[in-house]
Formats: structure tokens, sequence, C-alpha cells
């Protein structure tokens, strides 16, 4: 089961306590899944269509549950996608106009509507309620191992402008996009997905998440510790090897014993241990020296070396 599938799974078992919320969330996933059928004399035929059983599921018992709707249920395998399709048909009935203008999907003159109702989603629990039923109808989560990618599929430009603005109301940054005729509005980033998930109680999805945000945050921290370590030894190392080549230059023109104590000492021990740092090799000495002194004296050995 994909990443996206078990946070539907997880979502369509969220019950909401209120009437409006349930509403809310019913006309989202309409929207999103749904299409009708003009039946003449001003009627309609209701269908809803999805590949998520337990969202197939919540979508029956919500119209079910709000409206008293008389549904039908048809389960289609596909073969390319070696998956099911469930097909919700809502035939044409006296209560289903009712309902489609309660829900917003119409106005009152019976005219599709393409933005989101604001009298639905005017409080914030109907606002969640309506994200999470927009989800279930069209959501797509990466699995956050990869790249961390969140969509919500829109109908229309204006619903998808609509979402935007829901979600900023919960500091979620959204933007829009257009593919092939329909609109995206997408989430970028950790922060924003691990909002969302929040916001619509999908807790384990959520947790399984931040569990990956943390452990990619450790790798990226332990892996740029490594790098800068690995650089620094590369740098130590070409330091060193410059340093020995001038003190060895020293010894064949002139020999060590002639150098002042001080400096034959620091070349003895950079001979000696040509892997440590300057601050390591001060460390050597006796008594210890500071990096500084140090760096003093392979100046001075080098310098040395040049006029030799």
């Amino acid at each position: 089961m994909s990443f996206t599938a078990e946070v539907k799974d997880e979502l369509s078992r969220v019950e909401s306590t209120r009437d409006c919320c349930t509403r809310a969330e019913l006309s989202a996933l309409v929207r999103v899944e749904g299409t009708l059928h003009f039946a003449g004399g001003k009627r309609f035929r209701l269908e809803v269509a999805t590949e998520t059983a337990p969202v197939a599921r919540k979508a029956i018992k919500l119209l079910h549950s709000l409206y008293g709707l008389t549904t039908e249920l048809t389960v289609r395998r596909s073969v390319l996608h070696r998956s099911n399709n469930y097909l919700i048909t809502v035939p044409s009935q006296d209560k289903l106009s009712p309902a489609l203008i309660e829900l917003g999907i119409v106005d009152k003159e019976l005219v599709p509507s393409y933005c989101i109702p604001r009298a639905l989603v005017s409080k914030n629990c109907c606002a969640v309620a309506y994200l999470r039923g927009t989800f279930l109808g069209g959501g797509f989560v990466a699995d956050p191992h990869g790249d961390f990618h969140f969509e919500l599929t829109a109908q229309s430009e204006e619903m998808a402008r609509d979402l935007v603005t829901l979600m900023e109301r919960f500091d979620m940054p959204a933007r829009v996009t257009q593919r092939r005729g329909t609109y995206a509005v997408y989430l970028k980033g950790a922060e924003a997905i691990i909002t969302f998930l929040a916001r619509v109680g999908a807790h384990r999805a959520l947790l399984r998440t931040e569990d990956v945000r943390i452990f990619k945050s450790m790798r990226n921290e332990v892996n740029r510790l490594v790098n800068a370590e690995t650089a620094n030894l590369v740098k130590i190392a070409w330091a060193a090897s410059a340093q020995i080549d001038a003190i060895k230059r020293i010894e064949a023109l002139r020999g060590l014993e002639d150098l002042p104590p001080a400096l034959r000492e620091l070349a003895e021990l950079r001979i000696e241990h040509p892997e440590v740092s300057l601050r390591e090799l001060g460390e050597l000495a006796e008594p210890p020296l500071s990096k500084s002194a140090v760096y003093h004296r392979i100046r001075r050995l080098e310098e040395m070396a040049e006029d030799s």
C-alpha cells in the first residue's frame, strides 16, 4: 500500500462530531471526485469515483447519514493498475438536488458552482474537515523516505485559489500549478506537510513523517560533519607534506644540527608525526607550545628552506 493510501485509510476513519463539519467534508469529497449528470427536468444523477475502498465507504456513509440518499456501488477491476475502482452512483431522487445545494455543488438555480462555499468553511473546524475531504478525494503525499511532496487536486482555478486561502489560514504556504487541464495545490517541505497531517487528524502518518524527518536531519548533519572533518584532514595532510618537504630540504643542504634548538625540536616532531595538526604538534613539544607559536616556527623553517 502506498503512503498516500495509508493516509487516506487513516483519514477515512476520522469521525466529525458536528454536522457542519461532516457536510464540509462531504462537499469537498463530492467536488473533487464527483461528476454530475443532468437527467432532465432540473434533476441530476451523481457519480463519485475513487480507487480507495475506505474512501468509498466513507462517501456512502456520509451520503446516507446526512441526506438519506439511495446509492449504488459498482466495483470494477483495473487490469492496467491491478487495483479496484469504486463507482458510487446516486440516482436521480427528490432529496438529491437539495443536498447538492446545501453542499455548495450547485447554487439555488441549480447551476454548478466552482468555488468553495464560504458558509461551509467559516468555522476553523469545518475548514479542517473540508481539507480532509479534499485529500480523501484527490490528495497525494509522497513517502517521506523520498522527497517531501504533497498535492491536492482542484477541479478549477477558483477552487485551487480558495484552497490556498484556506490552507494559509493554518500557516500552510501552498502554491498552485496547472497540468493537463487540472489544477494542483502543493506543499513543499516537511514542516508544511506535517502541519497539514496534524490538522486533518492523520496522526500515524504524522509520526512516521516526523521520524523520517528527524532521521534525515541527523544524517545530513553527520554527513556535513564528516565532510568537514575529511576536508580538514586533507588540508592538514597537504600542509604537513609541504612542511616536511621544507624540513628535508634544510636537512639535505645544511643539516638539522645547525638549527636553533627550538626549531630543531619542532622539525623533528613534524617528521615523526606527519598526520597531526599544528595544535596537536604543539601539545607534543616540551614544554607544550600554543598553535600560534608552532605556526611561527613552521613559517621560519619554510623561509629558511626557501633561502637555502
